[in-house]
């Protein structure tokens, strides 16, 4: 199961293993459990025979966090739990799970596929990185409306473009292949397969990992997978 498998990268020898969250055990209907999901609705349903992760924005209300989000950000940070838990609810805009089992990814990729169902503000997919106690994150983010790939920081609840690229295209009702590649302070994303944004940050990655979406985008994800090279 999953957290068996992310408890393999840490091991010497196996760090540069790909590990894919399985979603096979999961209920169909129900929210995630190899997810924590911080904001908005998150659950698990049934595509074409496989089991996928659907962030729906459609009952998408700016400010609201997910049920049960004070263990959610216990399990999460421990005793710090009150300073993320009051970051997140002050400013809970953007949609976004976090992967339980992997504390402090630094270097190596993550990827992740995803299809955008519906969404009049945004459709947005994103892969959420260098996740701090304090409720700051980077996110690398696709967008079926938009057809541009950005990499966004959240600093003290405000949301910060880093890079922008335009022309991607990334149609709806199609699946698409994300991935984030870190090394140092080097960020590389990748859009099915083609290299479209690199960017080098100020200081390395270092924190928790997960999945971001925005407001009203209705959108199915699947195989996430993360290699870490650290």
């Amino acid at each position: 199961m999953a957290a068996i498998g992310f408890a393999a990268l840490a091991l010497p020898g196996l760090a540069a293993q790909p590990t894919t969250i399985d979603l096979s055990g999961e209920t169909v209907g129900a929210e995630p459990k190899s997810f924590v999901p911080v904001v908005g609705f998150w659950r698990i349903e049934q595509d074409d025979g496989k089991k996928v992760l659907v962030v729906d924005g459609r009952q998408w209300k700016e400010g609201q966090s997910s049920a049960g989000i004070a263990d959610k950000a216990r399990a999460l940070y421990g005793e710090r739990y009150a300073e993320f838990l009051d970051r997140v609810q002050a400013y809970a805009y953007y949609p976004y799970v976090v992967a339980p089992d992997i504390q402090d990814f630094t270097d190596g990729e993550i990827t992740v596929r995803f299809q955008g169902l519906s969404g009049r503000i945004d459709q947005g997919a994103g892969i959420l990185f260098n996740l701090k106690p304090n409720g700051d994150y980077l996110t690398i983010r696709a967008n079926c409306l938009e057809d541009n790939l950005v990499l966004w920081k959240v600093e003290k609840g405000k949301r910060s473009s880093v890079k922008w690229v335009r022309n991607t295209p990334t149609a709806t009702h199609e699946w698409h292949d994300l991935k984030v590649r870190i090394s140092g302070t080097k960020v590389e994303a990748y859009l099915d397969g083609k290299l479209y944004l690199e960017h080098t940050l100020a200081q390395p990655v270092s924190g928790r990992i997960g999945l971001w979406s925005k407001a009203d985008s209705h959108m199915y994800f699947s195989d996430y997978t993360v290699t870490s090279t650290n």
